[in-house]
């Protein structure tokens, strides 16, 4: 049935089945919605809206956990947290699930070339390796102007930086040289001094430009996985695009003073502290400061893009190859307060996502349709008509592609770790409800009429009801979400 289903998808897609179609999977780190794509009108993405354009818009697509190891794993091996094991950083998938598969070595054993550049995985000590790829580069930025100029005024007066004597000095003169573009705490913001070229984006997206133009994939169709990794902190761009935003052109919805009066402690996350920022208190320069950076960084990625795509269209594999672009998760940005990840809110939970399909997406195309990063495993699957793993826990999503309008799922699930509890979020098309595990800490939104999640309804007796389902429908999930933990 699942091989019948394949050839379905692809005949769909207007290919034999030994003429599979070319993958292009594009994950960005830490991108929240504030693109042009997802009716942001405060952003320049063109190369976004040109790839909607050609595709399809899902406005809601959503992670699996906010977090970047646990929500990789997830979308890699298309299952939900509970049944990876992976709940925080540290954990490896191989560790939790011996012999599990992820997506690229399952297209790999089945006749891919496949490659990846950048984070995909989490980190190189959780990258699979040689069973998944055939090639693979991680790059980094290249050396900050402003260290390169300190580096020159220090050997000169002091000798090589490599002299045993001179390194501590070095160090602390390389500290003082980079000054907030590299810090930790706070994060590091500003114009990079380098250009396109000398960030790591700027490499990624140039070496997979290289692979298409050197058909280094041979007779093989290729997956070929793309990590961007801004906009993640440290917010360096090229000054060029510091430059389209001006702080006093920032624009935000300011939070009410009395935000947090309604939500459960456990829902917070002190990230914030490490901007600089105070929980219920508005501070308008630095909040522009961080998203000019912000916004920068995503114009910058934008821009990236179009060198790979280019290459595509050069190479005459445009119209063979399915692009997908999306992020690990979502990101706040001062909404509720909050800075970071790690939250169960909308901004953290929900993330972009345009799929370009030739042949089956409509050009321009938009859906309502709610689906998962676990779903991603399995549409690409059925689209390159590979046999579906019996592991997955996710559902292809590929009747949505022809079929805007069709309805997939009734609801979506999202978790998210505080220390040994596990915070569970389960969404309909209007409403959110969290149990924190801890007596008297849940939370029930309309997402109809409050979209951005001002008024807890849980303690509202109107909304019992309301309660009583969703609170039914969270137990399911959570249940059918580790289900495969041992299998």
């Amino acid at each position: 049935m699942r091989f019948i289903t394949a050839i379905l998808g692809l005949l769909a897609f207007g290919v034999s089945a030994s003429e599979r179609a070319n993958v292009l999977f594009i994950v960005c780190d830490d991108l929240n919605r504030h693109v042009s794509t997802s009716a942001y009108q405060h952003i320049k993405t063109p190369v976004l809206e040109a790839l909607a354009a050609a595709g399809m818009t899902f406005n809601r697509a959503y992670c699996q956990y906010p977090v970047c190891g646990p929500s990789r794993a997830s979308l890699l091996s298309g299952l939900y947290p509970q049944s990876t094991g992976v709940v925080d950083n540290k954990v490896d998938i191989r560790q939790q699930r011996p012999g599990t598969k992820s997506m690229p070595q399952v297209f790999r054993e089945n006749g891919y070339w496949t490659a990846h550049v950048g984070k995909v995985f989490h980190t190189p000590r959780t990258d699979p390796g040689d069973v998944a790829w055939n090639a693979k580069g991680w790059f980094p930025n290249d050396e900050l102007p402003a260290v390169i100029a300190a580096l020159k005024e220090f050997e000169k007066a002091h000798g090589s930086i490599e002299l045993r004597k001179n390194r501590k000095a070095w160090k602390e003169a390389r500290q003082k040289a980079a000054g907030l573009l590299t810090s930790q705490t706070p994060p590091g913001h500003g114009p990079s001094g380098l250009r396109d070229e000398q960030h790591k984006d700027g490499k990624n997206v140039r070496q997979v430009a290289r692979w298409v133009r050197d058909n280094t994939h041979g007779n093989k169709p290729f997956f070929i996985a793309c990590g961007i990794q801004k906009p993640h902190v440290p917010f360096l761009a090229p000054n060029k695009y510091f430059d389209m935003y001006p702080q006093s052109g920032i624009q935000y919805l300011p939070n009410p003073d009395d935000d947090w009066k309604d939500i459960p402690p456990s829902a917070l996350v002190k990230r914030a502290e490490a901007f600089g920022f105070e929980l219920g208190v508005e501070n308008d320069s630095l909040r522009s400061e961080y998203m000019q950076a912000y916004h920068a960084c995503v114009t910058f990625i934008d821009t990236q893009l179009k060198i790979m795509f280019d290459a595509l269209k050069k190479k005459g594999l445009w119209d063979n190859t399915i692009v997908i672009f999306t992020s690990d998760h979502g990101y706040h940005l001062g909404e509720h307060y909050l800075w970071g990840k790690v939250s169960l809110f909308e901004e953290c939970a929900r993330v972009p996502l345009i799929v370009r399909v030739p042949g089956l997406t409509k050009a321009g195309s938009q859906t309502d349709a709610m689906v998962e990063h676990v779903d991603f495993f399995p549409t690409l699957a059925q689209l390159c008509s590979i046999p579906v793993p019996g592991h997955l826990q996710g559902r292809s999503f590929v009747p949505v592609l022809s079929d805007p309008d069709r309805t997939f799922r009734d609801d979506v699930y999202t978790v998210v770790s505080r220390q040994t509890r596990l915070g569970r979020a389960i969404r309909t098309k209007r409403w959110r409800y969290a149990d924190w595990e801890l007596p008297g800490q849940f939370e029930l939104y309309d997402l109809q009429n409050d979209p951005r999640e001002l008024k807890n309804l849980v303690k509202d007796p109107q909304y019992a009801e309301v309660v009583a389902q969703m609170k039914k429908r969270l137990a399911a999930r959570s249940q059918d979400a580790g289900s495969r933990r041992n299998k």
